[in-house]
């Protein structure tokens, strides 16, 4: 699976990872519509860190089709709100 994580550059990770994504994906999801933003950068956050620690950085070099395209670090809760909407970014 590769993940882009926009103004960051592009992770390859397991499949194994799928489903930690999933599940922090879910919660990032679940704050956005409980209008949570505690909440939402705690699960972005750590979605984030997931995929930089278990992910094997993509050179800049190289181009390489992303399955998965994350909205910046610093994204605001009201920005996140378009991304993570309906089933999410994962594609089912």
């Amino acid at each position: 699976m590769i993940v882009r994580i926009s103004t960051e550059g592009q992770y390859e990770l397991g499949q194994g990872a799928s489903q930690a994504i999933g599940e922090l994906e879910s919660q990032a999801l679940q704050a956005c519509e409980a209008d949570d933003e505690d909440k939402f950068k705690r699960a972005f956050g750590q979605l984030l860190d997931l995929i930089r620690t278990q992910g094997e950085r993509i050179g800049d070099d190289q181009l390489v089709g992303s399955d998965l395209i994350l909205p910046p670090p610093d994204v605001s809760l009201e920005e996140a709100k378009t991304e993570f909407t309906g089933e999410g970014l994962i594609p089912g």
